[in-house]
């Protein structure tokens, strides 16, 4: 059995359904496929989010537009053949537009899971229809019963124990499963998200917990890159990165691989492929046990939208191992994770990614012990197996907040561009 996993842009359309159609199509597997929310979606339920948890007037309009580019994808796909999908998807309709007749609770984060959960739940929907519809057997199985968290919403932590035990049973002789990333449930019924981007992770854990012999991410480049294609034009694939390689790029903000993903599949030795979804014959990218030394290119990383602070105790005392850890827990209440720290005897800085609300009220928390420094609008630079000839051409004349190196990584935090 493999895992394949298609991320929001190879379903944003009903060409791109199709697509998967046919990709699942020519393999011989049993395969779980698990599905991202269509195109932009998550971004247009988050909206549709914030509108209802502040009261505001435009929640029906935002999704309205949901509702509206998913119908013109099944209008497309289904053409006046809708019975099937209609008995499914306008339940889920009915469901959303209850959650929001009613007025939200006092946590954002909780109406945040059960509203942007449906993007994915659509998204499987549409395709299972669609993958029935031209003659396939496959199964829609909802993963909120089947991978088990706590109810720390939009970051839950997986319950393996649990989650193994109800996943076992509802994958068992399944011979294409399609099934949801990123979300998961509770054991009283609530629906929580494993973090943004969170459907690779969702993959691996089902391969884990099923013993799958490999997982397969399609996406919309040909595999593991060195630099993102986005922003630079010299950009060559990676065609085989070990486990501690992977971990160490999406540790330090590499955007093909979410962070969380590796671990599950090195426990048990799954490899995992890249591949595109628009050239899928092509090798790609393997990630897997290899003990023995690859010549890596320098691999590049841009991690943008991040916020550089400088903490300084007010009484002058030193940065010890108490004052890091109140640091450290602030941080994570207010779930804002740092991306690179320095310490001096009396200072502390570190880069975090920006989110402007929790940013001001971790602020509001440390002014009282530390003087608050902070630039807001910088980038976090990485370069693994750097060479002083990537540094110049990267970094070269840029101001340079922050700069760290070791033997195989130098980081800079520079102004964005």
């Amino acid at each position: 059995m493999k895992v394949y996993k298609f991320g929001g842009a190879s379903v944003k359309d009903a060409n791109g359904v199709r697509n998967l159609h046919k990709i699942i199509s020519n393999s011989n597997d049993n395969l779980v496929v698990v599905i991202s929310a269509m195109g932009k979606t998550t971004n247009a339920l988050e909206l549709v989010v914030n509108s209802f948890f502040n009261h505001k007037s435009d929640t029906e309009a935002l999704l309205k537009k949901v509702v509206d580019y998913h119908e013109n994808i099944i209008n497309d796909l289904f053409g006046a053949n809708r019975t099937e999908i209609d008995s499914h998807i306008n339940g889920l309709y009915e469901k959303i537009n209850g959650i929001l007749s009613d007025k939200p609770s006092l946590s954002y984060d909780y109406e945040y899971d059960r509203i942007v959960s449906f993007g994915e739940l659509i998204s499987t929907t549409i395709v299972a229809c669609y993958l029935k519809y031209q003659g396939l057997n496959a199964d829609w199985i909802d993963i909120r019963e089947c991978i088990i968290t706590d109810s720390n919403h939009r970051d839950a932590n997986v319950n393996i124990e649990l989650s193994s035990k109800f996943t076992k049973s509802a994958f068992e002789g399944k011979k294409i499963a399609i099934t949801q990333g990123f979300i998961a449930g509770t054991t009283t019924n609530q629906t929580t998200t494993l973090g943004r981007e969170g459907s690779d992770y969702s993959a691996a854990i089902l391969a884990n917990l099923l013993d799958a012999e490999s997982v397969i991410i399609w996406k919309d480049v040909p595999g593991v890159m060195n630099a993102d294609p986005k922003i630079y034009s010299d950009v060559q694939i990676i065609p085989v990165l070990s486990y501690k390689e992977a971990i160490e790029l999406s540790y330090c903000g590499a955007s093909v691989i979410h962070p969380k993903t590796v671990k599950p599949l090195q426990n048990k030795k799954i490899p995992l492929y890249v591949k595109s979804f628009l050239d899928p014959d092509a090798p790609g990218s393997v990630i897997n046990e290899y003990t023995e030394r690859i010549n890596l290119p320098p691999i590049y990383i841009n991690k943008r939208n991040q916020v550089l602070l400088s903490l300084t105790p007010r009484d002058f005392s030193f940065i010890a191992e108490e004052r890091l850890s109140k640091i450290f827990g602030v941080l994570a209440s207010y779930r804002l994770k740092s991306s690179l720290v320095q310490t001096a005897a009396i200072s502390f800085s570190l880069c975090v990614d920006y989110n402007e609300i929790n940013f001001q009220k971790m602020i509001s928390e440390l002014k009282d012990e530390y003087e608050v420094l902070y630039n807001t609008d910088v980038e976090l630079i990485t370069i693994r197996h750097y060479t002083k000839e990537i540094v110049d051409k990267l970094v070269g004349e840029r101001l340079v907040y922050v700069e760290q190196k070791n033997r195989v990584t130098a980081r800079f935090v520079v102004p964005s561009l």
